[in-house]
């Protein structure tokens, strides 16, 4: 098998915007600046000009909104977009099945909205909030992203949301809190894996470090392709950090608790052999189900030289020194 390495540079011909996306986006764009500070198409405009979603209640629970974002263009990716419906019907998500191709169809009926956000702990004031206020509150853009599953596979995904940086310093964590816990929901009656899967320590819940959760790539996520997230990917707020591996980003956030010691994390409480609480892609550091030097990229034949902290070594090795 030939396996081919691309420089980390290097941008394939095939990941370039279709021209129609790029002239839909112009005329978007185009017309921006006259609608500043008004609705148009689920879509709303700060005074600053910043484009914020304003995520009217979809009319259907499956329903998936619009939404536009631009694109950031740091964080180039070498292999091509993972196919959207590769991306929202191949998911691992307990909370619904273990069965990654039926998750898309138990999460149907899953409700996202209303959805209420708690931030607790070592933060100057504790409150609650709407996740759309939340959302209006904070800068939206798009970011490709590589997505790396312990199982050793892989997708690439063009994921909408805010730095987690920009979420932290809203929250004001006091001097003393060196970890942010991230909860999810808990409604067995919607999600089935939490009605049978009975033996584990639901909700789910992870945590980073809070110089993890201010670096730059780190990012909460709203939506993907284009559209508001799906309930299967995690509506309607997840976690994206793209150089762990991707049961660190937690879906379903309903809580953010900051605090001084370090949590503890689900898969890293129920099989500690396994996993671990910092849970870096590393090609070096095997696993004992899953050797980690390779990976397949999802809906192709594509099998790829795993990369250490999954190719974004630049952005964060100086946290692990």
């Amino acid at each position: 098998m030939l396996i081919k390495i691309p420089r980390g540079w290097h941008i394939p011909e095939r990941e370039a915007t279709p021209e129609h996306v790029y002239l839909n986006r112009r005329k978007f764009l185009a017309g921006a600046s006259a609608a500043a500070g008004v609705g148009i198409g689920g879509l709303v405009f700060s005074g600053e000009g910043g484009l914020l979603a304003a995520f009217p209640a979809p009319k259907r629970k499956s329903e998936l909104l619009r939404i536009s974002a631009v694109r950031n263009p740091e964080y180039v990716v070498d292999h091509p977009i993972t196919a959207e419906r590769v991306a929202t019907r191949f998911n691992n998500y307990y909370e619904f099945t273990e069965i990654k191709d039926r998750v898309w169809k138990l999460a149907e009926e899953f409700e996202p909205r209303p959805w209420e956000i708690e931030i607790k702990g070592l933060v100057e004031k504790p409150r609650k909030i709407d996740v759309d206020d939340l959302v209006r509150r904070m800068p939206l853009e798009e970011r490709v992203y590589r997505h790396r599953c312990v199982e050793t596979w892989a997708i690439i995904v063009p994921w909408i949301g805010f730095p987690m940086k920009k979420f932290v310093e809203w929250c004001a964590p006091k001097s003393k809190a060196r970890y942010v816990r991230m909860v999810s929901f808990y409604r067995p009656a919607q999600a089935e894996g939490q009605r049978v899967a009975t033996s584990y320590p639901w909700p789910y819940h992870e945590a980073l470090t809070l110089a993890e959760a201010t670096n730059e790539l780190a990012l909460l996520v709203v939506g993907m392709y284009g559209k508001t997230l799906p309930n299967q990917n995690g509506a309607p707020l997840r976690l994206h950090i793209p150089w762990k591996y991707g049961f660190k980003s937690i879906k379903g956030i309903t809580r953010f608790e900051f605090t001084d010691e370090q949590p503890p994390t689900f898969w890293n409480a129920t099989i500690p052999t396994e996993y671990d609480f910092v849970a870096n892609v590393d090609p070096a550091k095997p696993h004992p189900r899953w050797p980690q030097a390779h990976e397949q990229l999802v809906g192709t034949e594509g099998v790829v030289p795993t990369r250490l902290y999954n190719g974004y070594e630049k952005y964060v090795a100086s946290l692990y020194k």
